[in-house]
């Protein structure tokens, strides 16, 4: 049986006001499948330190968020480019940009897995 999931469109919604309530600013760079698409979460804490995560499942069916990027061998200029690459081979993703200290944080209690 699978799990009933709101659908993108309005989880990033409530995620942008949740993230403005506490004093952090999220903007949508990247509208994608208002139902069912895929999203990117790009973190930074005060321009600073970006870092992409991704929602993956677990073993157990459930999700997780996973940190997918910086790599070892990528630096912060090549941000626009991998998320160009990601929408060319998937047109319905989402990328939401959220400036907000300890957002992994912020972003797992939200889900509900943290």
């Amino acid at each position: 049986m699978t799990e009933a999931r709101l659908a993108s469109k309005i989880w990033i919604n409530g995620l942008c006001r949740v993230v403005a309530a506490a004093g952090g600013f999220a903007t949508v760079l990247r509208s994608g499948d208002p139902v069912s698409g895929a999203i990117l979460l790009v973190l930074s804490e005060r321009g600073a330190n970006q870092r992409i995560l991704e929602r993956v499942l677990s073993l157990d069916g459930g999700g997780q968020w996973a940190q997918i990027w910086p790599q070892a061998s990528e630096t912060v200029n090549e941000i626009l480019p991998y998320i160009e690459r990601r929408a060319r081979y998937d047109p319905d993703i989402w990328v939401i940009e959220l400036d907000i200290a300890d957002g992994e944080r912020l972003v797992a209690q939200y889900s509900g897995l943290g």
